[in-house]
């Protein structure tokens, strides 16, 4: 699995992204990054196979873009940052019908069938179809826009993913995990929670922290 995180605020351009084998549960490379970019999973993959290891398959976090860096293998979009992203849309606790229906469904994510899934989501859309087309007139070129607008948005991330939220259930052979956790809460928080005690330390020395726990993370 591969992903991207970030120590202070954003605007200190201070990143970590890491690949980090399932099976053997340790990082296998890993650089320094001030944004999370296409050319940045693209030197994580040539450090992966100049080290002599093969990918099988790969979790990802759905950023835009990378999911053509992968065309060879199976591609597993991380049921977590799925379920993020439609809260980011429709908020914690939307309030309009069609909205809390779609948030229902995807909260279902590992628990149920892709084939049942499929089925919920297509009777979600037949049926708030003509909501979801609801126009606003305006001042604008066009001269409306549509009225719901985040929900139209988080259902089209949703039918963007769809063909990677199943992977981990067509491809058993590999054990494909359906979420970055592994990485999430078994790298990015212990990390996290060590340079916090060490706050006051030069960026410097939390590089080389960083690096120190990385490489002995599977010793």
């Amino acid at each position: 699995m591969i992903d991207a995180t970030f120590f202070g605020r954003r605007s200190d351009k201070f990143g970590l992204i890491v690949a980090k084998d399932v099976e053997h549960k340790e990082p296998v490379a890993y650089n320094f990054i001030k944004t999370e970019t296409k050319e940045s999973y693209r030197d994580l993959i040539q450090q992966i196979h100049f080290k002599g290891h093969t990918l099988q398959a790969v979790v990802l976090d759905g950023k835009p873009g990378i999911f053509g860096l992968f065309e060879d293998i199976p591609i597993q979009m991380c049921h977590f940052h799925m379920q993020a992203i439609i809260i980011r849309k429709l908020t914690k606790n939307p309030r309009l019908e069609a909205s809390v229906r779609l948030k229902n469904i995807v909260s279902h994510l590992g628990k149920i069938s892709a084939c049942r899934f499929e089925y919920w989501l297509y009777a979600w859309h037949k049926r708030y179809e003509g909501f979801l087309n609801e126009k606003v007139l305006d001042e604008s070129k066009r001269g409306w826009h549509y009225k719901h607008r985040r929900l139209r948005s988080a259902y089209r991330s949703l039918v963007r993913f769809l063909p990677y939220l199943f992977t981990y259930l067509k491809h058993p052979e590999l054990n494909i995990p359906n979420t970055t956790n592994l990485l999430d809460g078994g790298c990015f928080s212990p990390l996290k929670d060590k340079l916090k005690v060490h706050r006051g330390a030069s960026r410097r020395m939390q590089r080389k922290m960083i690096v120190f726990f990385l490489e002995n993370r599977g010793k």
